[in-house]
């Protein structure tokens, strides 16, 4: 009995404490660097014992949770500050991120046939078993990283050249080009190294159904080229690669396989019918890719199962590169149709950090455009990548919070987050590099390559989203009074502005056959606050009509290549017919009792008006000079803005405000109801 009393005193006597409460005989919480019972009383804490084991170990997990928590905080976007997952906008604590990543990882595995996927705990395909430790991924030697980035840039300049040097029969080498000029800098869909080299190979990054897909798609916009008439004959006009795509696409799904190309060529031919105006089929190819790289275990960070899965360092960054694509299209796809997104970011997601930032430093000339005098500039394809999934970050807050059917557009949840993304679309325009950021205070303008065009209206129509909804909930007139920065009505009819300006640009360094359907649709949002314009004040300035005008016959033409447009330009067009305004042949101009009723500025006899401009030759390099850039007076963009402007910089009267904000804008979809075709 003595003996055990004895045995159970023992643990007592070896327990970690300090010297002060060990000669007091009490009980210890041994906290460093000083316990409370010291704390308390003044005494000098010192420990002379060595730590338990039960103490050392309790040390090591909460060191491994701090780390997991630092590494998960140093990698979370921005989607964390109002995750849609969470409840009431409060996202998972750090301190979940270890178990969440561990979790993760165990329902990772490699199937009898060799091939990864996902499954979760619920799933028939694994038993329940308990969190795994996190290893520590914080403390990944610098060295080793540079390693494999040098090794991954080597092969793909290497696979570059022999690119250049291998013999691509006609029409394939000039649809490709296209693709790699046009559409592989914006939305980063196929990783070109592995694509290219599998194609001569026969590797896991090829397949008949994504050469086909990607054939398909620069159809589109090769179409009209010199001599690509006679080279599409054989192929139906280009219509056969089409059928081809869908019969080896279906086949590959028969088969049951989950592999890259197939995610790839899905997104290709999600893309193609949404230019096309097929709404269903859009929706559906690009749910099959979201669906299948949940089933890869795609959505997953790569580095953290990379022995798992036996990845190398171009599987991890394919993937990586993969679900940013996706969570790019979802949020453009999701913005044309006016659905919710489906792809989220959480903590255990890829990274938005690219290895091979070949693309970046490559020359970039427009491919098929006749275009004398513009020299090849860099391409700044993996920074513009990144800064636009970024710019999608916010995207995705506003279509979950604002402009979900689903949700009260007006309710506290929208003003929380029309006040978040405000900060944080700041906060990316000032962090956006000077390579990608056009200033159009600069003259003349010459004009970037097609993606950054893209990257910088993208920024001016969500700006317009954010500041439509900010118009909306504050329905006051006194919010006519912030300065320029912080007033929505002048940060809606300058991005438009501004759109209306890069189009021009674009329009006339490139012409309209490349315009790619995300740059159409900032044209449709721009024209939207001229539309709102005009309606808030019967008939606007002779500018805003010139730009309205502008929009419209733009937007009729783009219906060649992107027909999904044409629901759009029916959608103005009748609210103009309703208004009994016509604008097409010409814009109208405002009467001389108007003028003086509004406080409208006279239009200038030397400003050319904006269906002038457009005549301008499509295709040939022509930078936009200075005179005619004083119609677009944007000096206050772009970071420089005076705290001191206010509304009248624009010659609002607060009465035009007033009546803008009672207005309902029409809506931000392009969703026909049903299938153009």
């Amino acid at each position: 009995m003595s003996g055990s009393r004895s045995q159970n005193r023992h643990p007592k006597k070896s327990a970690f404490s300090c010297e002060a409460c060990r000669k007091r005989k009490v009980k210890c919480d041994a906290t460093h660097p000083i316990c409370d019972r010291c704390k308390l009383r003044g005494d000098d804490c010192i420990y002379k014992l060595s730590p338990t084991l039960l103490y050392t170990q309790r040390l090591e997990q909460k060191i491994q949770q701090l780390e997991a928590a630092l590494s998960a905080a140093g990698s979370t976007s921005s989607d964390t500050a109002l995750n849609p997952t969470s409840i009431d906008g409060v996202a998972s604590s750090p301190s979940d991120v270890g178990a969440t990543s561990a979790r993760a990882v165990d329902a990772l595995r490699v199937e009898d046939d060799g091939r990864l996927s996902f499954h979760g705990s619920t799933s028939l395909f694994q038993l329940p078993s308990s969190a795994k430790a996190v290893a520590n991924e914080a403390n990944q030697e610098v060295q080793e990283l540079a390693a494999r980035k040098e090794s991954l840039v080597n092969s793909a300049w290497r696979e570059r050249a022999y690119e250049k040097l291998a013999d691509i029969p006609e029409p394939f080498r000039s649809l490709l080009d296209s693709h790699f000029c046009w559409i592989q800098p914006l939305f980063n869909f196929i990783y070109r190294p592995a694509f290219t080299r599998d194609m001569k190979n026969g590797g896991p990054y090829f397949s008949q159904a994504l050469l086909n897909a990607v054939l398909s798609h620069s159809v589109r916009w090769c179409r009209g080229e010199p001599g690509m008439e006679d080279l599409l004959a054989p192929f139906d006009n280009g219509k056969a690669f089409s059928k081809r795509a869908v019969t080896f696409l279906f086949e590959d799904v028969q088969k049951g396989n989950s592999k890259v190309p197939t995610v790839q060529a899905l997104l290709m031919l999600s893309a193609q019918e949404c230019g096309c105006g097929n709404r269903t089929q859009a929706w559906l190819y690009s749910g099959m890719a979201f669906r299948l790289i949940d089933d890869m275990g795609i959505c997953i960070d790569g580095k953290r199962y990379a022995d798992a899965g036996h990845f190398s360092v171009e599987d991890i960054e394919i993937r990586n590169r993969l679900f940013w694509s996706c969570y790019f299209w979802d949020k453009l796809i999701s913005l044309y149709f006016g659905r919710a997104p489906l792809i989220q970011h959480s903590e255990i997601s890829p990274p938005r950090v690219l290895m091979d930032d070949t693309a970046e430093l490559e020359a970039w000339t427009p491919h098929g455009v006749y275009s004398p005098g513009y020299p090849p500039k860099q391409a700044y394809s993996i920074s513009c990548f990144t800064h636009m999934c970024g710019l999608a970050e916010i995207l995705n807050q506003l279509l979950i919070n604002i402009y979900n059917p689903s949700q009260d557009p007006t309710g506290p949840r929208a003003h929380q987050c029309t006040i978040a993304m405000s900060f944080k679309l700041k906060v990316w325009w000032r962090d956006l590099p000077n390579h990608l950021k056009i200033n159009l205070a600069d003259s003349p303008l010459d004009c970037p390559p097609s993606h950054i065009v893209t990257l910088n209206c993208l920024y001016h129509t969500i700006n317009i989203l954010l500041n439509r909804a900010k118009l909306k909930l504050n329905r006051e007139p006194k919010s006519a009074n912030p300065s320029a920065e912080n007033n929505p009505l002048i940060q809606c009819i300058s991005s438009a502005t501004a759109i209306v300006t890069l189009f021009k640009l674009y329009n006339h360094t490139f012409g309209e056959g490349h315009v790619v359907l995300s740059l159409a649709y900032t044209v449709y949002t721009a024209a939207s606050i001229f539309l709102l314009e005009v309606q808030a004040t019967g008939h606007a300035a002779p500018s805003t009509l010139e730009r309205l005008s502008f929009c419209v016959e733009a937007l009729n033409r783009l219906r060649r290549t992107s027909p999904a447009i044409a629901t759009a330009s029916r959608s103005i067009s009748k609210e103009l017919e309703v208004l009994g305004i016509q604008i097409s042949g010409g814009a109208p101009q405002a009467t001389e009792d108007e003028i003086n009723e509004l406080h409208l500025p006279r239009p200038s006899a030397t400003l050319p008006l904006e269906t002038d401009l457009v005549t301008a030759p499509a295709g040939i390099h022509q930078p936009i000079a200075h005179e005619e850039q004083s119609l677009y007076d944007l000096s206050y963009l772009n970071g420089q803005i005076d705290e001191s402007l206010n509304y009248s910089m624009l010659d609002i009267p607060p009465e035009m405000y007033e009546a803008f904000s009672q207005i309902e804008p029409i809506s931000i979809t392009m969703n026909p109801g049903f299938d153009v075709f």
